[in-house]
């Protein structure tokens, strides 16, 4: 009952979308094709049906999005980055395969509907999957019995998560411990480690087994791995780093050398920075020629009105590794020696008539798309300081040097919680990193764009730190 539709829960999946990419396409072809009736398609059409359909099958199972998208600990905005990579690497293969004909033999307006309809309906799709994949699970189907063996604080932590994970088809069962006289919930255990044989063979089915012994108990935690292996139990070790770790961390293999890294970086993968790269210098261009191109000479007249000095400000400022640049700004202050030391503060006498409004839209920062395009910034990320801030602060605050290992950003993860413009006091500076170290570590490329969204949602309503 439990595990019995289990097996065709990808293959629904999988057809789904095999479905519609089918759909879109003929759509497509029959929206933009010059052809007499639907049933007289051109052989090359038919080749390229085909070509479309083996190119999404290879990515498919290449890159598991199936498995991914069905399994029971899988991540929402994964999931949606899932179909984005499929996606991007399916319009390189067709559009390499069009190219390499050298022929128009095919309607790009056809190329481009096909995709903007596979786009929309999947991601439909795939979000009407999901929610019906939770709703079959809370009913209580497709469910996995769990065992926990060992009831302590760690234990008690992995029973929690599958209980309030409804949608993920645990069925939490109990726990064994040999200690039960320190256990808090001595109602919840089933009875000592070596019951373990008995209850798995009683009527009480176990599918996975939680093991949070600690490693010290090595005989009891190889004996626990035959055992499941044996018995077809998939057996998930559970290590305690609360002594010294309170956040997630990855785990790599050299070879067969298991290695923990205490930091997960998102854009430590090449892909992830290749996507990021692009999406920089393709919404940095957009900008500049369609924003910037008549905004910048109307700003540099009124900065040359307002007050005497170049238009631009530019500055030494600290980026990936640590490394200086040039930060461009519009200049927002009148010229003088502290520029370089002293921080903006709230009616700062130093702030030109021009400089109160381009500080307060954050139009004095549109410069600094030059940056991304240069290569030095990004879109989003850590804000960069200035020389003297990076000195000053990294001697007091912990992990502030943390947040050099991306690219600065024109905007951040900080600075749309509301921790933007000046940093009197050190703990404002704690939480500034804080965020900034967050999205180090839970980057994608969906959070960006919600960054970005929300940055244009605070410059439209106004922003109470912006001065």
């Amino acid at each position: 009952m439990n595990s019995k539709y289990s097996k065709f829960l990808w293959l629904i999946q999988f057809l789904g979308d095999v479905s519609l990419i089918n759909v879109a396409f003929f759509t497509a072809y029959l929206i933009s094709d010059q052809t007499p009736p639907f049933g007289q398609i051109k052989d090359h059409y038919i080749t390229l049906h085909i070509i479309f359909n083996m190119a999404w099958f290879i990515l498919a199972f290449i890159f598991n999005i199936y498995v991914y998208s069905t399994a029971r600990r899988r991540k929402l905005e994964l999931v949606v980055w899932n179909i984005i990579k499929i996606v991007s690497l399916h319009v390189l293969i067709i559009f390499t395969f069009i190219g390499a004909l050298k022929d128009s033999y095919y309607s790009r307006q056809m190329i481009l509907i096909t995709y903007l309809l596979i786009g929309v309906s999947i991601f439909v799709w795939r979000i009407f999957f999901i929610m019906l994949l939770n709703w079959y699970r809370k009913s209580g189907s497709n469910f996995r019995n769990v065992l926990i063996i060992g009831a302590g604080p760690v234990g008690l932590q992995v029973m929690r998560y599958v209980i309030s994970k409804d949608n993920s088809g645990y069925r939490f069962m109990g726990f064994l411990d040999d200690a039960i006289s320190h256990v808090k919930h001595k109602e919840l255990v089933l009875g000592n480690v070596d019951a373990l044989k008995e209850i798995c063979e009683s009527k009480m089915k176990i599918d996975e087994i939680f093991c949070t012994l600690p490693f010290t108990s090595s005989k009891k935690i190889r004996s626990i791995i035959e055992y499941g292996d044996n018995h077809l139990i998939r057996i998930h070790l559970v290590p305690d780093f609360r002594g010294f770790l309170n956040k997630k961390v990855d785990l790599e293999f050299y070879d067969h050398v298991p290695v923990l890294n205490i930091r997960k970086e998102p854009l430590e993968n090449l892909f992830s920075r290749m996507l990021k790269r692009l999406f920089d210098v393709v919404f940095s261009l957009f900008v500049l020629i369609f924003i910037c191109s008549w905004l910048f000479p109307l700003l540099a007249i009124a900065i040359k009105l307002s007050s005497p000095g170049p238009i631009l400000f530019i500055q030494k400022r600290s980026g990936r590794n640590n490394e200086e640049f040039d930060c461009y700004k519009f200049r927002s202050m009148s010229v003088n020696k502290d520029s370089d030391n002293v921080q903006a503060i709230k009616n700062d006498t130093r702030i030109t008539l021009i400089g109160k409004f381009l500080r307060k839209s954050n139009l004095d920062e549109l410069p600094q798309f030059v940056n991304v395009l240069i290569g030095n910034m990004s879109v989003v990320g850590p804000r960069p300081h200035m020389l003297k801030h990076t000195k000053d602060y990294s001697a007091i605050i912990d992990k502030f040097m943390v947040r050099h290992l991306i690219k600065p950003g024109i905007t951040g993860w900080a600075q749309v919680n509301g921790f933007r413009g000046a940093t009197t006091q050190p703990r404002y500076m704690m939480k500034r990193v804080r965020y900034d170290l967050w999205y180090i570590e839970n980057w994608t490329f969906l959070l960006d764009i919600q960054i970005i969204f929300m940055t244009v949602y605070t410059m439209l309503k106004g922003d109470k730190n912006a001065f």
